[in-house]
């Protein structure tokens, strides 16, 4: 069977790539997983590994040439190393060309008409490159099940890799057959994904016989025809072997890669089914002796307790990469403060319902954004990143303010970007954009890129104090506490209840000291408990 490889994502946002090298050449026999190709795109060179065994029929690039992404790269004959191959792929219709040969020997009045004929094939569809570097992913979701009609460009799956959450479109038309792995299990790129039933023409022949002539075959056809075949992956000489044996192929449990069905699983089944009948019936018998036995043991499981393993992937895996770096590689100091937020809450009361809408939701969060973005233009180190070695330290002029969001597949750090350019209700949309996408898993690598300092709500689940981990390469987080109605000294001395929150900033050591950071923080804090001051350092 002559088989296209398409040209998978070879990057993130790449379409196109040249053709750098071929290494190999038309009528080669390659195997599975040798590379085929050298491709360069704009950010790295690139090698195509064959997913199939097979013989080289077609390069459809030459040496320089640009090659299109999800366009066919080169043909392959899948059964083209066999010797056989030809009569193989024709033994699935041997029971009507024998009966066909028979009658045009006997019989001198049949004519054969060509006839065009829709049938189906199954076609593995192959992870594609998701992104640079990215080898494997989780399967969080499928959109599909097995036996759904399914159209091109149609959702079929989410996965999550270490980056964000991408979905996987069906790139033809047809039916699911097949769904490789299980919710939550680790998907290989460049392996298969899924199987999907498709229509393909076939041209047949159709024989008019006399309609007097009797056809006398009946009888025999029906003692003579084969076993029907179902749907397993195997080679031809393997599905020969199990029409010969009067075996469903589809019966057989294969032992190889993606259940692939060897010579050995047939005659290993032809054997089984033999003894089958005895097998059942001692196992019966001794099932009906130990019964007693078997019932004692199963209560003594389920009455004990059970520890579950669970694997870290995805996102947890990374926050946990993430994390271990940043501890082991930047010295941390933590530095606490309490900030009255009685005026600012009132203020924002006075315009949560005059402005906010389902797409800005104004919250808190704008202000304390704001206010951090005015006081980094005084102390601009605490928007800074130290290089590996630590001999160089970079002034960033983007004031792109991360925010921890606690989303379904972990924790994501989105930043909102340009703060120092933008309003408090510009930043309240972005803040609610970014918010909605991130707790749903959606948000896009772009909004997950380039922060330069992080804000870290803790205090919106509970807790007052914490020493939150620095965001590598940043050089400053800070965690809110919740929101307390606490009895404070007014400046007559006498008892009110006021609104307090508790703040904890952790600071790159090698980069901030103490006195920095509290200035910092004296500064920011002044505009979040005087908001006039804020609305006067605008500009």
């Amino acid at each position: 069977m002559i088989k296209e490889f398409i040209l998978p994502d070879i990057g993130e946002g790449v379409v196109e790539c040249e053709l750098v090298e071929w290494l190999v050449s038309e009528g080669d026999t390659v195997t599975e997983d040798q590379p085929i190709a050298d491709v360069m795109t704009d950010k790295a060179l690139v090698q195509i590994p064959a997913p199939y065994a097979g013989v080289i029929k077609k390069l459809h690039y030459a040496k320089g040439e640009i090659a299109k992404v999800h366009a066919p790269l080169y043909s392959v004959d899948l059964d083209g190393n066999n010797s056989s191959s030809v009569d193989e792929v024709i033994v699935a219709n041997r029971g009507e060309q024998t009966i066909s040969e028979s009658r045009s020997e006997n019989l001198s009045s049949e004519d054969v008409t060509p006839v065009v004929k829709k049938g189906v094939q199954i076609e593995e569809f192959l992870l594609p490159d998701i992104g640079e570097g990215i080898v494997e992913c989780e399967l969080v979701e499928w959109l599909v099940s097995e036996g759904e009609q399914v159209v091109e460009d149609q959702p079929i799956a989410d996965v999550m890799t270490d980056k964000a959450l991408v979905q996987i479109p069906a790139i033809k038309s047809g039916k699911i057959v097949k769904l490789h792995y299980r919710k939550g299990q680790l998907a290989k790129v460049h392996e298969p994904l899924f199987a999907v039933e498709v229509e393909q023409e076939l041209t047949t022949s159709v024989t008019a016989t006399d309609e007097s002539t009797p056809i006398t075959e009946s009888s025999t056809d029906d003692s003579t025809e084969p076993v029907a075949q179902g749907k397993a992956l195997a080679s031809p000489a393997v599905r020969r072997l199990a029409r010969t044996l009067d075996i469903n192929i589809a019966h057989v449990p294969g032992t190889g890669k993606n259940g692939r069905v060897f010579k050995d699983d047939v005659e290993r089944y032809h054997s089984g089914t033999n003894t089958n009948t005895v097998i059942s019936s001692a196992q019966h018998d001794v099932s009906s002796i130990t019964t007693p036995a078997l019932s004692v043991s199963s209560s003594t499981e389920v009455s004990s307790i059970i520890d579950r393993v669970e694997p870290i992937r995805g996102v947890k895996a990374l926050m946990a990469k993430m994390m271990t770096e940043s501890v082991s590689t930047i010295p941390h100091f933590t530095y606490c403060e309490e900030i009255d937020l009685t005026a600012l809450v009132a203020l924002r009361e006075s315009m949560k319902k005059k402005y906010s809408t389902d797409e800005l939701k104004l919250t808190m969060m704008p202000f304390f954004m704001k206010s951090m973005s005015l006081a980094l233009k005084q102390f601009p180190v605490i928007n800074s990143q130290v290089n590996d070695d630590c001999t160089e330290l970079t002034y960033l002029s983007r004031h792109n303010i991360g925010m921890a969001v606690d989303s379904k597949v972990g924790l994501l750090v989105p930043n909102v970007k340009d703060v120092q350019n933008k309003s408090i209700l510009e930043i309240a949309a972005e803040i609610t954009r970014l918010t909605t996408a991130a707790r749903s898993g959606r948000v896009s690598p772009n909004d997950l890129k380039s922060g330069t300092v992080t804000i870290s709500n803790i205090g919106a689940l509970g807790g007052t104090v914490a020493t939150p981990i620095i965001n590598k390469p940043e050089v400053a987080i800070v965690a809110l506490g919740k929101l307390q109605v606490l009895p404070r000294f007014n400046a007559n001395g006498e008892v009110e209840a006021r609104k307090i929150m508790q703040i904890s900033w952790s600071g790159d050591h090698r980069v901030i000291d103490g006195g920095t950071i509290a200035r910092f923080c004296n500064l920011w804090k002044q505009y979040l408990e005087e908001p006039q001051e804020m609305l006067l350092a605008m500009q």
